[in-house]
């Protein structure tokens, strides 16, 4: 037996050896939003409301930028994963990010609905609640997924876009973290429902970056509390049931705005190959690749990811 079915039977078969041994120990219930704040949304961290979507946000920097950066974190993650880039590009630009539906503390859509198109419509929808008429839209994996399918839908929102390890594209992933194995097997990620080792989170984590060194205690803390966030681990679930990989991508030669493409050429999620075809279908597009970095390059470096990306804002400030 073999794939995700052979690959189910051995994690039910652990869990339930875990669950023999100590189902104390590995017990994960649901955390409260409440329970995460004090930690994981200290100021500049605010909640607004968007229709009946409570949304985390941070809105950073020069509020008088004619033209804010926005910033769309990937699957299992959240606002967090930009904080190196955010903490330098706030001296000089107003920096947007929140979590989306179904991650980190904005927790599960209201409407159940996880499809490309509600997260479309949820990124216009704070764009209006803020009053961004143009924006620099950022996004790694599904949150690149969803800014470059915005750029081709709605170009007159958005004035630049960065690509980011981006999603989209109906490519085989060399290596799947186990957390999205796990959500993709309805009986198995109900179990994880209430037994959920840290150590399984911490293997996922280091399984999207370039050097597994680089991922300590802290970094595996806060996307194991983001995952047992009230209601988040059936929100993913949910989203896997509902993606549909490649459903927009014939969008890609419309983009028109300039497009920075930048790519870990570790990531064994979204490989390197997915980078070359953004590169060869959005025109005038430029690609820049990191030898020793994964599929969140702007985590596992925001320094050596930051440079292409000033050249970049640089290069279009006349034009946004």
């Amino acid at each position: 037996m073999g794939g995700l079915a052979g690959w189910a039977v051995r994690l039910f078969g652990v869990l339930l050896m875990l669950s023999s041994l100590g189902y104390a120990a590995i017990r994960a219930p649901d955390r409260t939003l409440e329970s995460l704040v004090p930690r994981w949304a200290p100021p500049p961290s605010e909640f607004i409301e968007l229709g009946d979507q409570v949304v985390h946000l941070r809105d950073e920097g020069q509020q008088t930028d004619p033209t804010p950066l926005v910033l769309l974190h990937g699957t299992s993650s959240s606002l967090h994963t930009w904080e190196g880039w955010a903490e330098e590009l706030k001296k000089t630009r107003r920096v947007i990010s929140f979590d989306l539906p179904g991650f980190g503390l904005t927790g599960p859509a209201v409407s159940g609905d996880y499809r490309d198109e509600a997260y479309q419509a949820f990124v216009l929808a704070m764009l209006d609640r803020l009053k961004l008429q143009h924006v620099v839209l950022a996004g790694n994996s599904l949150g690149g997924q969803i800014a470059w399918q915005l750029a081709a839908l709605h170009p007159e929102r958005v004035s630049a876009l960065i690509l980011v390890d981006a999603g989209g594209q109906a490519v085989e992933a060399q290596s799947v973290p186990d957390g999205f194995k796990l959500a993709q097997m309805p009986l198995v990620r109900h179990i994880a429902q209430y037994v959920l080792p840290r150590s399984f989170i911490e293997r996922s984590v280091k399984n999207v970056y370039g050097d597994p060194s680089k991922v300590d205690g802290a970094l595996v803390d806060r996307y194991f509390e983001m995952t047992v966030r009230e209601g988040n681990r059936e929100a993913l679930g949910r989203r896997m049931d509902q993606r549909t990989p490649g459903k927009f991508i014939a969008l890609l030669p419309k983009i028109r705005q300039p497009t920075l493409i930048l790519w870990g050429a570790r990531d064994r999620l979204i490989p390197i190959a997915a980078a070359r075809v953004f590169a060869q279908e959005i025109p005038g597009s430029r690609l820049v690749t990191f030898e020793t970095l994964g599929h969140v390059p702007q985590e596992e470096d925001p320094q050596a990811t930051l440079v292409p990306v000033k050249t970049f804002l640089e290069s279009i400030k006349d034009k946004t």
